[in-house]
This record gives structure tokens, C-alpha cells and sequence, in this order.
């Protein structure tokens, strides 16, 4: 007569909606003091989260913020792991690029020489 879990791991709980490879680097980003769950620090990996609560974290080199759906039974593919949580992080802007660079790389000679004259021209104004 098991009751259902209300609370579960953090740690197996990023590690099941596979935010990270395994338990251990899970830990590891909470116990470092990396991971928000409702705005506050969290350092125990043992903390417990339920449906609703907001953890912020690091992933990659983006700050995530996801809304904690459901609690998970067990490790499972992708697509289950992403009906766990709801992902609110909000829409990164792209990076404005140079004039006449096209986007294509690193600046051409002639690119450069018309920045130069650019930058020039705003200094003697």
C-alpha cells in the first residue's frame, strides 16, 4: 500500500527529466549552490520538490527556469521526460553582428578599414 510521493529527490528529479547525465553532476550543480527552487538556494541535494515549485539552474551557458509538472517514476526517454516540466525560460535576443560583415565570420581587410574610418569620424564630432 505504497501512497503516492508528493516530494522527491531534487537531484533525481533534474536527473530524471535529463537535465543532466547522471545523479552525480546533478548533485554536484546543487551542492555547489547553482540550483533555485522558488527563488531561494537550495544545497542539499536531498531537497525535496513537488509539482508546481520553480527551479533555476545552469545548463550549458544558459540560466534555465522550468516549472516542476509532474514528479517522475523512473528515468525514461525524451519525449516522457519532457511532459515533467514546463520550460519558461524566456527568449534570448540574437547578438547584433558588425556593419558590412554580413554575418558571415570574421571581418574582411576592407570591413575593418570602414570600421576604423567609423570610429574615427565619431571621435573628432
Amino acid at each position: 500500500m505504497n501512497a503516492p510521493v508528493s516530494k522527491l529527490r531534487l537531484d533525481k528529479w533534474l536527473w530524471q527529466a535529463r537535465f543532466f547525465k547522471t545523479r552525480g553532476l546533478s548533485a554536484k550543480t546543487i551542492t555547489g549552490g547553482h540550483v533555485r527552487v522558488n527563488g531561494e538556494k537550495v544545497h542539499k541535494s536531498s531537497y525535496g520538490v513537488s509539482v508546481g515549485d520553480v527551479l533555476t539552474f545552469p545548463q550549458a551557458k544558459r540560466v534555465l527556469i522550468i516549472r516542476v509538472l509532474a514528479l517522475g517514476e523512473r528515468r525514461g526517454p525524451a519525449p516522457e521526460a519532457q511532459t515533467l516540466y514546463e520550460d519558461m525560460t524566456p527568449e534570448e535576443k540574437p547578438v547584433p553582428r558588425s556593419p558590412g560583415s554580413d554575418g558571415k565570420g570574421r571581418p574582411t581587410k576592407r570591413d575593418r578599414r570602414n570600421l576604423d574610418l567609423m570610429r574615427a569620424s565619431r571621435l573628432e564630432d
